[in-house]
């Protein structure tokens, strides 16, 4: 009986283990068919496709979709025709190239001029091609990407004023970039445009070695540094974007593609804060450098603020804007070192089509430590900017207060006429300077109405806050009551401070804790008065700037001064 029982019992296991086995083999057979339906699925898919299934932000660092064609025909006949197109090359660059160099020249030399310039034997290689997207109908825009190892026979002739005359070679030149060419305009015969204008659209690396033939450069301090400064600074004057070099193809006026003036940029650099400490003993020493083009009579540096991780420059610069549409605005805030070299603290930078033109935009950036390639994401410190992009021939009533015609009292005229002696101004340097003294008098009223979700400060879970409101230039001083145990006070008081300079003059609001024996720092808010006097009334909510939490709502008002307006 029990082996019956034991065949019927090992019959029904193994059945069982059969069923089982067979079940998971078509389990694991559909699945294999499903994951190569799906292999297959992917493998038919586009880009577009792609990025429809996962969005940019959710991107792995590594993934870029790129945009731009090979072009392995393009450098397989260039390297077949570099012999003749690096004479032909050679002869312009240095044509165009040596009287930049002479405009750059350090004040230690004589002259600086090519005696020899040849491109080299190795072509540079053309990496990618694609078609920007102007929104113009009567151009076609290409940018190349290329990358060249040259072996150029480049010598420079350098003279000093001491007679000495040294023969300098430039070698070992590493480059890549992007260029752009634009075909403009469109005609209606071969080759179907008219001009051909092209520019060295970005300047990803640039590499080069100094060589004194027969000597050492280094006998003569400081002569490196100011050679490869100048050679960098003619590039960037003489091809880089927006400066457009311009080929006619057919006859006819090509005016309009050269080089001009577009806009102002008025920029006014406000504050830092929680800078990155770069002093062993102390504090940094910072300050700051901002260009749009990074050339020496286009760069802007502040004054330096002693000992400070929060500084507050409350400086005005303007720059001339030649293309608003890929121009950027780059600020670097660097530690003054005294005789050794400053070191950089952070950069960064805002794209000018961010802003609308017209209106001012106030933003807080975020330090980096190299715009490029930003792998660091160690926090730097902030820095805080109001900007105000001016286009010219603004048709909408706009007036920018900054403007040497901007409406002033008799009495500020008076004061002009004395201080500058003239009105004959003709040079852009003497504009810039006539703008910046620009005298704008009013009353400024400001309403505080309340604070929102104060830190806890007292031992109670509350705090007992007032607000004290300084102006900087003239040190004028109000402050508000005091509200008992509240993270959400409510003030609602007005106070009425005359500006005597009100573009240059910034409101400070400081929040404080009363306590019986002293006071707690809370944080602040900075503000300019440039958008008040713009726009005349607005109301904001500014976040508290030094604490974890808390914003203050305030109403601003600008009245100008109208009893000495001329009629």
């Amino acid at each position: 009986m029990a082996f019956v029982f034991g065949l019927v019992a090992g019959l029904v296991v193994g059945l069982a283990i059969i069923v089982l086995f067979v079940r998971s083999e078509n389990s694991r057979a559909k699945l294999r068919n499903e994951l190569a339906t799906t292999v297959a699925a992917f493998a038919r898919m586009t880009v577009e496709d792609s990025r429809k299934i996962l969005p940019a932000q959710f991107y792995p660092s590594w993934v870029v979709f790129s945009q731009r064609q090979k072009l392995n025909w393009l450098n397989q006949h260039l390297t077949k025709i570099w012999p003749d197109v690096n004479k032909a090359a050679s002869d312009l660059i240095k044509t165009s190239v040596e009287p930049v160099l002479e405009q750059y020249k350090p004040i230690i030399l004589a002259s600086l001029k090519f005696s020899k310039f040849t491109l080299g034997t190795v072509a540079p290689q053309f990496t990618g091609v694609s078609i920007v997207e102007d929104g113009d109908d009567d151009s076609v825009t290409m940018e190349m990407e290329m990358q060249w190892d040259a072996n150029s026979s480049i010598i420079l002739d350098i003279k000093t004023y001491l007679g000495v005359s040294l023969p300098v070679q430039v070698k070992d030149i590493g480059f890549t970039g992007v260029f752009r060419l634009i075909f403009k305009p469109l005609v209606n015969e071969f080759p179907c445009f008219g001009a051909v204008c092209f520019s060295l659209r970005k300047k990803k690396k640039l590499d080069f070695t100094l060589k004194v033939i027969g000597g050492d450069i280094s006998t003569i301090p400081g002569l490196s540094d100011a050679i490869e400064s100048t050679i960098r600074d003619a590039i960037e004057d003489s091809i880089m974007w927006p400066v457009r070099k311009i080929i006619p193809i057919l006859p006819g006026d090509y005016s309009d593609l050269e080089l001009k003036p577009v806009g102002i940029l008025e920029v006014k650099l406000v504050q830092a804060k929680d800078l990155t400490n770069k002093d062993i003993i102390g504090k940094s020493d910072p300050y700051a450098v901002l260009f749009v083009r990074p050339l020496p009579d286009r760069t802007k540096k502040s004054k330096t603020i002693n000992n400070e991780l929060n500084p507050i420059w409350n400086e005005h610069y303007e720059f001339v804007i030649e293309d608003a549409t890929t121009q950027h605005l780059v600020v670097r805030i660097y530690d003054d070192e005294g005789v050794q070299a400053s070191e950089l603290i952070g950069c960064a930078q805002v794209h000018l089509r961010e802003l609308e033109p017209g209106k001012v935009k106030d933003v807080w950036l975020n330090l980096v430590k190299d715009l490029e390639i930003q792998r660091d994401t160690k926090y730097r410190g902030q820095v805080h900017l109001e900007l105000l992009y001016c286009p010219f021939g603004m048709e909408n009533g706009f007036t920018n207060p900054f403007a040497s015609n901007f409406s002033m009292t008799s009495l500020e005229k008076v004061f002009k006429s004395e201080a500058n002696g003239t009105e004959a101004i003709e040079n852009e340097h003497e504009v810039t300077l006539k703008k910046k003294e620009i005298i704008i008098r009013g009353v400024l009223s400001v309403t505080v109405i309340s604070a929102e979700d104060l830190p806890v400060v007292d031992l109670t879970g509350k705090a007992d806050p007032y607000v004290v409101l300084t102006m900087k230039k003239s040190e004028a001083r109000n402050k508000t009551r005091v509200v008992n145990e509240s993270l959400n006070p409510v003030w609602n008081q007005t106070f009425d401070f005359v500006v005597e300079d009100g573009l240059h003059d910034i409101l400070i609001l400081e929040v404080w804790d009363h306590d019986t024996f002293g006071k707690d720092y809370m944080g602040r808010c900075i503000l300019t008065l440039t958008r008040v006097i713009l726009e005349g009334e607005y109301e904001d909510s500014l976040q508290i700037d030094g604490a974890k939490s808390g914003k203050l709502n305030l109403h601003l008002k600008w009245m100008p001064q109208p009893i000495y307006r001329d009629s």
